[in-house]
This record gives C-alpha cells, sequence and structure tokens, in this order.
C-alpha cells in the first residue's frame, strides 16, 4: 500500500512523513477515524513506507523487495493482529490462524469493514474478539530480533476488541522494545481503554471529502465523472460507502429525479404512479441511494436559499436545479418536512416495507407539503 493509493486524508499523510523525516516517529501510534476514512490502508502505507529500501520524500518506491513483500503483508517484520472467532471448538481466537484469510481480504478490499472481514472467515453470528493469548504473543512475538530490517512494526486492527485484555499490554505499549513500532488502528475511541489512549500518539482521520471521493472513483474507473460526483456526495465522507453505492447503483440519478419533482410540482398523477412502479423494480439498495440523493440535493437547495454566497457543489445540471428549486416559494420549514418524510420512507424501505407504496405514499407526501396543506384524515 502506497500513501498515493490512500483516498483522501492529506493532512495525515504529511503529519506522519514530518515525523518520519524529523526523527519524533512516535513508538506507538493510534491512528483513528470513522469508517471508510481509511485507517487501516494509511497504517499498511506507513509500514511500506518505513520498510521501503528505496523511498522518495513523500512515498515509498512501490518496487523494491521489501515493498513487494509489504504489499503481500508477507514481511517478516511486519506483524498484524486483528478480530478473530476459535477455527475450531476448543481452539482459542488467534489472528495467525486467519494470516492468510487477511492478507487475501486486505488485496481484495483494503476499505472493508471488520464486518466485511468476519464475514469473509464465516463467522456469521459470532462476536470478533483480540484474546488474551494473542496479547500474549505479540509481546513474546515484539521481543524477537528484527528479520530483514531496522525495524519491526505491529499493527493491531480494531483495539476496540481487546476489551480489558488491553492492559496485558500496557507495558509493551509504553517501552517496546528497541526500533519498534506499534500502530493501533480503531473507529470508537470510547471503547479504548484510556490506560491505552494515554500511552499512545493519536492522528485523527477526517471524513474523506466529496472532491477526493469522486476523483478516487474516476480515477480508478469505478464511475463517470457526473455519476462519481453524485456517489461522492451520498457517501458522506466514507470511500466505503463510495464503493457500495457505486456496486449497487451505476446509472444516473438525476434524470429519474427531475422528472419526479416535475410529476410532483405538476400534479401529474399518471406520472407519479409510473415512477413508483419503476421505482419499486430497481431494488431496495437502489431506491435507497435515490431517496439519499434527493435529500443531498434538498440540502443544497437549503444551503443556496440560506446561504447564497456559497455555490452548491454540485455538476452543472444538478447545480442549475437546485437554484431554481431555491428559488422557488417553499419555506425551509417545508424543505425541512420533505427531507424528514424522504427519510421516514428509506427506514420503511430499509426494513421491507413495499416499495411502489411507499413511493407513491411519499410523492402524494410531498405534493401537500409543497403546497402547504394539511393532509386529509380519513
Amino acid at each position: 500500500m502506497l500513501f498515493s493509493n490512500i483516498v483522501g486524508e492529506q493532512g495525515a499523510k504529511n503529519g506522519l512523513l514530518n515525523m518520519w523525516h524529523n526523527g519524533n516517529m512516535p513508538h506507538a501510534l493510534l491512528i483513528a477515524g470513522s469508517e471508510g476514512t481509511g485507517g487501516l490502508p494509511l497504517a499498511l502505507a506507513l509500514a511500506q513506507y518505513i520498510f521501503c529500501t528505496n523511498k522518495s520524500a513523500t512515498d515509498a518506491c512501490g518496487h523494491c523487495a521489501s515493498c513487494n513483500k509489504t504489499a503481500k503483508l508477507e514481511h517478516a517484520d511486519l506483524h498484524m493482529s486483528f478480530p478473530t472467532i476459535p477455527p475450531k471448538p476448543g481452539t482459542k481466537a488467534m489472528s495467525r490462524y486467519f494470516i492468510k484469510d487477511f492478507r487475501e481480504f486486505i488485496i481484495q478490499a483494503p476499505y472493508g469493514t471488520t464486518y466485511d472481514w468476519l464475514q469473509f472467515i464465516n463467522a456469521e453470528n459470532k462476536q470478533g474478539n483480540i484474546t488474551a493469548e494473542e496479547c500474549r504473543e505479540i509481546i513474546d512475538t515484539l521481543n524477537l530480533k528484527s528479520y530483514e530490517g531496522d525495524k519491526k512494526i505491529q499493527i493491531i486492527w480494531r483495539p476496540e476488541y481487546l476489551g480489558k485484555e488491553g492492559n496485558i499490554l500496557l507495558k509493551l505499549i509504553e517501552e517496546p522494545p528497541a526500533d519498534t513500532i506499534i500502530i493501533l488502528v480503531a473507529e470508537n475511541l470510547e471503547d479504548i481503554l484510556a490506560t491505552i489512549l494515554s500511552r499512545t500518539q493519536l492522528i485523527r482521520l477526517s471524513p474523506v471529502s466529496p472532491a477526493d471521493i469522486s476523483y478516487a472513483l474516476e480515477s480508478k474507473g469505478l464511475a463517470d465523472a457526473r455519476r462519481a460526483a453524485q456517489v461522492a456526495h451520498l457517501a458522506n465522507g466514507s470511500f466505503t460507502e463510495a464503493l457500495r453505492i457505486v456496486k449497487h447503483a451505476d446509472n444516473d440519478l438525476f434524470p429519474d429525479v427531475k422528472n419526479w419533482f416535475n410529476s410532483i410540482f405538476t400534479n401529474n398523477g399518471v406520472s407519479i404512479a409510473k415512477f413508483a412502479e419503476d421505482g419499486s423494480k430497481t431494488g431496495r439498495e437502489q431506491l435507497k441511494n435515490m431517496l439519499q440523493y434527493v435529500v443531498q440535493l434538498l440540502e443544497q437547495t437549503m444551503r443556496v436559499r440560506y446561504m447564497p454566497a456559497v455555490e452548491p457543489t454540485l455538476a452543472d445540471e444538478e447545480a442549475r436545479f437546485v437554484k431554481r428549486l431555491a428559488g422557488m416559494n417553499i419555506s425551509f420549514e417545508a424543505l425541512g418536512k420533505m427531507v424528514e418524510a424522504i427519510t421516514d420512507t428509506i427506514f420503511y424501505i430499509e426494513r421491507n416495507a413495499h416499495s411502489k407504496t411507499q413511493l407513491h405514499t411519499l410523492s402524494v407526501r410531498l405534493q401537500y407539503i409543497i403546497q402547504n396543506k394539511p393532509l386529509p384524515v380519513l
């Protein structure tokens, strides 16, 4: 993994590089960021940079023997610990039993979630864990000499799964063996022991910007420029979520949304019925993506209406649509009710409510909200 492979997070990359070049690299780092911000890829990129024998000022070379081994998670001085399950009854959960699976998983899905990983090893409903036995093995391993280079690196993915067993690692984290770097990668700081937090240098990751997500999707050939921009706004700062949306929706959402709003504003019942019929056939994920996209457009409408100096971060045609909507006689309260109605519909669709009925009902609710009329009581 190269720093150039990381989506966004330029501030975190620069901070890590500065610490390395200034000789201030802490012996214990805690990289913390929400799901989809790239904590594990960033930790792997740092490990590859440290091991690289031909590094530049900003990245590993990607070609030397050390880079090739690290990219495959096969470098002898790179040690990995992560949530696992017992491979069979009577056996403790240990990362070494699943390291081949983990290598395959990370190569396939570097932005994969803990849930994705546990499903990858068929954990089903079992709770992943980092056991006391794992902690003791980490200590024993890091007390050995390095095999290939000057440094040993231990990555612990999701230290939240340590629980109280993390106390076993306190002395190691505070005073690791010489030339040892411990990198913890977390999502929820409140689930980590305070005694561990106090012994690590915290690197916080920010939500990935829509511009960075859009660029990554387009450059990787996962979406064209227009679709990439749409997905980027739906992803809420998570590249993992962006990949999920791309997987479940590969068409342009705007034309259908534009036609639907035209039908609502012109009280075209036939067109609304067709929208509900067609939308119900697209599948739950596609339908959720479309409705979330509408929420994003309405939020942009509020910004245009009440923050006129801020240009909408949308493609030209969508920006014109948002500006026209902002210029209409729709109150702030009505826009809020529209978002609430759409959010309610997403909630019901997630729980397998009848999609066609939900879309038709939503369309009627939006008509009444726009016209500032109360829904009739039957």
